[in-house]
C-alpha cells in the first residue's frame, strides 16, 4: 500500500443510516469499498501549513464520488416504487419498472444510469450543450438514453423535470428548490458515506483532526454533507471554505443573497463538473447553518491545481476534482499550523 495511504473504515464512526447506504452500495460491486486518505507533504510544504489530507474519489466506483449519491437515490426510487427494499430490487430485478430521469453535466447521470442498469431498468439522460461527448458515451455504455439539451446545466435541469412531470419517468435529481424534496436528500445522503469514510480513516492512523476543509461547491451538496458530517468533528477553528469558479458562483450568491438566485452568463469554465448557475435548497438551508465561507477562484487556478497536486505525489484529477485545492492556493492566511483537508472529486475519465 502506498505511503500515507489510509483505507481503514469503522462502524463506529457512521450513523445507522449511513452505514446501511455503505451496505446497499458493496452489494453492487467491491468498488464501492473506501476510497484512499493520502497525506501529502510535500503539498503541505507548498502551501505553507502543517499536513494536507486529500480524500481520493477517483478509486470510486464510476471514477467520482457521484456514484455514492446518485446510484443510491436511483436505486431508492426504484426500491419505493416497487414498494422493496435495495436489496430484492437487485435480486429480483421485476420488470415494468419506470425511467429513472436526470440532469447532469456528466457523473451524476453516469450514476443514475448505473443505478438503472443495476436494476434492470431504463434512465433517461438530459444534458446540456457544453457536456464533452466522452461523459456521455460513458452514460450511453451503462444502457442510459442521452438527450441534449441547448443551454447551459440548469436548462438541462428545467428539462429533465418537465419530462418527470410529463410522466416520461422518476426524476433523480441532484438539485432542487424544495428543500424537503427526498430525492436530493436520498443523493446528499449517499454522500455521507465519504464523510464517515473521512472521520475513521483520520481516527484509525492517529492523525489530529483537521482545522480546515476545503470543499468544491456546483450546486453545493456534497458541500452541504461534509458540513454537516465533518463540521463538528474538525479541530478549532473549525474551517469550512466552499469553492467555486468565477464564472459560476451559485452558492457564493445564494448565500449572500439569503435564497437561490440564478447566476447569469454562460457559466462557462474549466471546472466543468461546477458549472451551475443555482443552489439546491437542502443544501443552501445546511450551508447557512453551519456558517460556511464560501470563495471563488480564477480559471488559472483551477488550472494549476491538478497539475500541482499531481507534483506533490497527489492523484491524477480533473480541474473540477482539484478545486478544493484550487481554493486553498487562493485564500490568504492560512496558518502555518493548520492542517487542511481537500476532497480529489474525480479521476481523469477514460
Amino acid at each position: 500500500m502506498k505511503t500515507g495511504m489510509i483505507m481503514v473504515m469503522n462502524a463506529t464512526t457512521e450513523t445507522p443510516r449511513t452505514s446501511g447506504i455503505a451496505s446497499d452500495l458493496a452489494r453492487l460491486s467491491p468498488d464501492y469499498a473506501p476510497t484512499p486518505l493520502l497525506e501529502l507533504p510535500a503539498l503541505a510544504r507548498r502551501l505553507g501549513v502543517a499536513q494536507v489530507l486529500a480524500k481520493d474519489e477517483g478509486c470510486r466506483m464510476l471514477g467520482s464520488f457521484k456514484s455514492l449519491g446518485g446510484t443510491y437515490a436511483g436505486l431508492r426510487a426504484l426500491a419505493r416504487a416497487a414498494n422493496t427494499d435495495i436489496a430484492a430490487l437487485i435480486a429480483t430485478r421485476p420488470g415494468g419498472q419506470p425511467t429513472l430521469v436526470c440532469a447532469s453535466d456528466g457523473n451524476h447521470g453516469l450514476a443514475v444510469a448505473a443505478a438503472a442498469r443495476f436494476a434492470g431498468a431504463s434512465a433517461r439522460v438530459y444534458l446540456h450543450s457544453s457536456v464533452p461527448q466522452s461523459r456521455a458515451k460513458r452514460i450511453e455504455a451503462q444502457g442510459a438514453e442521452v438527450i441534449w439539451v441547448q443551454g447551459t446545466y440548469d436548462d438541462a435541469v428545467h428539462e429533465a423535470a418537465e419530462a418527470a412531470r410529463n410522466e416520461v419517468g422518476i426524476l433523480v435529481a441532484d438539485t432542487t428548490d424544495d428543500p424537503n424534496d427526498p430525492v436530493v436528500r436520498d443523493v446528499m445522503a449517499g454522500y455521507g458515506v465519504m464523510a464517515a469514510e473521512i472521520r475513521a480513516q483520520v481516527e484509525a492512523a492517529g492523525h489530529a483532526r483537521p482545522t480546515h476543509l476545503f470543499v468544491q461547491a456546483g450546486v453545493g451538496g456534497l458541500a452541504a454533507v461534509m458540513a454537516k458530517g465533518l463540521g463538528d468533528w474538525l479541530a478549532a477553528p473549525g474551517r469550512i471554505i466552499v469553492v467555486e469558479p468565477e464564472t459560476a458562483p451559485a452558492v457564493a450568491a445564494a448565500l449572500t443573497a439569503g435564497t437561490i438566485i440564478r447566476v447569469q452568463g454562460d457559466l462557462e469554465t474549466t471546472a466543468e463538473m461546477l458549472s451551475c448557475g443555482e443552489a439546491s435548497a437542502p443544501a443552501l438551508e445546511t450551508l447557512r447553518r453551519h456558517r460556511v465561507e464560501a470563495i471563488t477562484v480564477s480559471e488559472a487556478t483551477l488550472d494549476e491545481a491538478p497539475l500541482l497536486l499531481r507534483d506533490c505525489g497527489g492523484p491524477a484529477t480533473t480541474s473540477s476534482g482539484a478545486a478544493s485545492l484550487a481554493g486553498a492556493l487562493a485564500r490568504p492566511g492560512l496558518p502555518a499550523d493548520a492542517r487542511v483537508l481537500i476532497l480529489v472529486t474525480e479521476g481523469v475519465p477514460a
